[in-house]
């Protein structure tokens, strides 16, 4: 059956929070120390701000959640409800990037064309509002799917012992 996808709703927060949590512990593992994926949940996670403003996707397959992700035209880089060094100012189309977010995928669903949706909406729904580029902080775990959607490593940084990659695609 083909994956399908919605905008999130408040609703679906627990689900949410909760495939987050298995992605961040199963999916990280391949990459991190165990003390670096205990680390992640301190700044990785859902951001209600998204849904809020109606760029955050649910992608499913034949019902079950099997990944979310989204974009934002806020300042927000990364990081969850809880995470320090949130910024809501909107980004100015014409000189930032859009902020590509919070992209988990379930474990159960990797390498079916999740990430890659997930990515295709974002860049749509950014560009329909007038955004020129992209710009993710990406996991070791996802930098491989974003590099092939296009997507060029700017720096690498931590947060919490933690490796990232700043990336960007124009669009």
């Amino acid at each position: 059956m083909p994956l399908t996808h919605r905008l999130a709703t408040m609703a679906d927060e627990p689900r949410l929070s909760a495939l987050m949590t298995r992605a961040i512990e199963h999916l990280q593992s391949a990459y991190l120390t165990p003390d670096q994926v205990a680390a992640s949940h301190a700044f990785m996670g859902l951001d209600s701000r998204l849904i809020a403003d109606g760029t955050y996707f649910v992608i499913q397959d034949a019902g079950d959640i099997a990944g979310c992700g989204g974009w934002s035209r806020r300042a927000t880089a990364y990081g969850g409800n809880h995470s320090a060094g949130r910024d809501d100012r909107l980004l100015d189309p014409a000189t930032e990037a859009a902020k590509v977010r919070a992209m988990y995928t379930h474990p159960d669903h990797v390498r079916k064309g999740v990430g890659t949706l997930i990515l295709s909406l974002c860049e749509a729904a950014a560009r329909a509002e007038g955004f020129a580029a992209l710009e993710l902080s990406g996991t070791m775990a996802g930098v491989p799917l974003y590099r092939s959607f296009g997507f060029e490593g700017v720096r690498p940084f931590e947060d919490s012992g933690v490796p990232m990659l700043l990336m960007c695609k124009v669009i």
